[in-house]
């Protein structure tokens, strides 16, 4: 990505965030460098009149009571061998504190994290309370668009005094220390900005404080997860569509006016965006006695050649009279066939109560989305510098010591997604284990197989997948934010564990969209099946010999049972019935999303290698190609 996003320190969103960690550039808002160098000029002046400030001229954390001379006190002493400095002590300062905090461990941030936490940082200098000089808010800019990459290792950062530890990874080498990736290669910091034609900075009053003192690996992070998630939350509702055509549901409880007198944003919101998804569906809402139930393949299974090719047999069972009692009203209705679809007016929970378990969990995404709105144009370094305070009349009136680079905001909003997750990842793996199912899954074959020479195992293992990946999700979800571990001996008395959290919710997005991969790859293959089966009785049907039918009904009476002209007639309304019915189908985008993942993966009629299905469809997920809206053009 070539284009450029202009930071303010005011109007930075999740989408600007997320195109700077796919590759766009960065340019810095002349006016509000004009407010920078302002606080940099106000901080380098109260300096030079020696105005005690923290950070500046005092030590940090516990040394915060200390205030630092013109030079070490023991190059006074007899035999002290003061050696000459390039530094001041107050620069000094600065650089110790970059250099000393960069002990984070394990693996490191992908560039993507990388890139959005330079955008983040720079756009909160922006704001000019902060005391960094544009110089060096220019030079931290260049390194995000020269595509210099710190190595920051993910793990280090308790989230306050905001992300100390990785946060000092990447100011590191803006010093020419560190690691940085840079034209595919892991270098020394000094390597990469020379490649990059760069030149490392010498840090000035307090910007060791401003580069490092922040909450913006835990922001960084949590935008990249709530933009991961915002698309799986759509993908989540199409699984669940397309498992709902699959099952032959029903639409009731998706209602507008059911979901008017329970009006939580995201249970009405999820209720409409399935209505959309299946509009044109002529599987949800069919009547009970039009759906077959699989019966395995067998070689007087069909007579038609065009059906001999099928993988499956049909089959019905005739209710009669003596068992219709106090039914009458129902099979005045429907014609008194059972096949497939279970004659009740309520499907499971995790079909029926989708709309209020994932409108839940977006109701989380959103309430998240707002705390990082916020947080992104928010300035979260320590102490805070208001040079155009009006009526100061000391240094502490406008250099103000506070608490903005707690992560807790971030850290609670996180710990609610982190326990969101779960859910929609459990409700997911409820749907495949109903479709695998034959004790569930309305008619369809067990395990979504023909199985007839009972040598296939189908879909069986790929419920196993997904139910170890909701149980690694669900180990996972226990709260950060309620575990503080004080540091600094004890100056940090309370920290918000903030990054922890974060980093787990763009982890468990991945394995979260893996769930939802297997329930669309499941799905897929029992929205065969059910067309397949409506499809091959209306054919059958139109051929007119409704004999051909009622073979297909297991309990048919024989031809000398009393009940035999009634069963006849009833099998013949039968037979109209599928005859005049349109084409079997799902919804509009759910056939589009059929389409997309049978463009890669073929129909299983057999066992067969499983893997590259699987990769196929955890691939398709992550691409975000499948039309989530009835009228995505993507």
């Amino acid at each position: 990505m070539t284009h450029s996003i202009l930071l303010d320190g005011n109007s930075l969103t999740r989408a600007q965030v997320a195109a700077i960690a796919r590759g766009a550039r960065v340019g810095l808002d002349p006016a509000q460098l004009a407010r920078v160098q302002r606080a940099a000029d106000f901080l380098a002046d109260k300096v030079s009149c020696g105005e005690p400030i923290y950070g500046v001229t005092t030590g940090f954390g516990s040394n915060a009571d200390k205030l630092l001379g013109a030079h070490r006190v023991r190059d006074e002493l007899p035999g002290g061998n003061p050696q000459p400095r390039s530094e001041t002590l107050l620069e000094e300062l600065q650089h110790n504190l970059v250099i000393t905090h960069a002990v984070c461990v394990g693996e490191p941030f992908g560039a993507d994290v990388v890139r959005a936490m330079l955008g983040i940082r720079i756009n909160t200098l922006m704001r000019g309370h902060s005391g960094i000089r544009v110089s060096t808010l220019e030079a931290l800019a260049a390194l995000l668009n020269r595509d210099v990459i710190p190595v920051i290792p993910q793990k280090g950062s308790v989230g306050a005094s905001g992300d100390l530890a990785p946060l000092s990874h990447l100011a590191i080498v803006l010093l020419g220390g560190g690691e940085a990736f840079f034209g595919g290669e892991r270098l020394p910091g000094a390597e990469a900005l020379c490649r990059a034609g760069l030149a490392p900075v010498k840090l000035s009053f307090k910007e060791g404080l401003a580069l490092n003192n922040g909450t913006t690996q835990m922001l960084a992070t949590a935008a990249l997860a709530l933009e991961r998630l915002g698309e799986l939350l759509d993908t989540a509702d199409l699984a669940a569509s397309m498992t709902l055509d699959a099952f032959a549901g029903r639409s009731g409880a998706l209602r507008e006016e059911v979901h008017a007198l329970r009006p939580h944003p995201g249970q009405v919101a999820t209720a409409a965006h399935v209505r959309e998804l299946l509009e044109d569906s002529t599987l949800v809402d069919i009547a009970y006695h039009l759906v077959p139930r699989f019966r395995g393949w067998s070689a007087e299974a069909w007579s038609d050649p065009q059906d001999q090719q099928q993988g499956f047999d049909i089959a019905w069972d005739w209710v009669p009279p003596s068992q219709r009692h106090g039914r009458e009203a129902f099979y005045q209705r429907f014609l008194p066939f059972r096949g497939g679809k279970k004659h009740q007016p309520q499907d499971a929970y995790c079909l029926r109560c989708m709309p209020q378990v994932h409108g839940a969990v977006r109701d989380a995404y959103e309430q998240a989305c707002c705390i990082v709105d916020i947080e992104l144009n928010a300035v979260t370094d320590n102490p805070l510098i208001f040079p155009d305070a009006p009526d100061a009349k000391v240094i502490e009136e406008q250099v103000i010591s506070a608490g903005h680079f707690h992560g807790m905001p971030l850290a609670l909003a996180m710990s609610y997604v982190k326990a969101a997750i779960p859910v929609l990842a459990s409700i997911s793996e409820r749907r495949l284990n109903k479709l695998v199912d034959p004790a569930t899954n309305d008619g369809l074959p067990a395990f979504l197989i023909g199985n007839e020479d009972a040598t296939d195992s189908g879909f069986m293992i790929v419920q196993y997948t997904a139910a170890a990946l909701v149980n690694d999700l669900a180990t996972r979800a226990h709260p950060a934010s309620v575990y503080s571990v004080p540091t600094s001996a004890n100056a940090e008395d309370h920290v918000s564990m903030g990054a922890n959290e974060a980093r787990h919710v763009l982890e468990m997005t991945e394995d979260l969209a893996h769930v939802l991969a297997l329930e669309l790859y499941t799905a897929a293959q029992a929205l065969d099946y059910r067309q397949d089966m409506l499809n091959a009785a209306r054919r059958l049907a139109q051929r007119g010999d409704w004999r051909a039918l009622a073979a297909k009904v297991a309990n048919a009476p024989d031809t000398t049972h009393p009940t035999r002209a009634q069963f006849e007639a009833e099998v013949q309304a039968l037979a109209k019935s599928l005859a005049e019915a349109a084409d079997f189908h799902a919804g509009a985008a759910v056939r589009a999303a059929h389409a997309k993942i049978r463009e890669r993966i073929a129909f299983m009629a057999r066992d067969r290698a499983m893997d590259g299905d699987v990769k196929a469809i955890c691939d398709i997920v992550r691409e975000g190609i499948l039309p989530t809206r009835r009228r995505d053009d993507r």
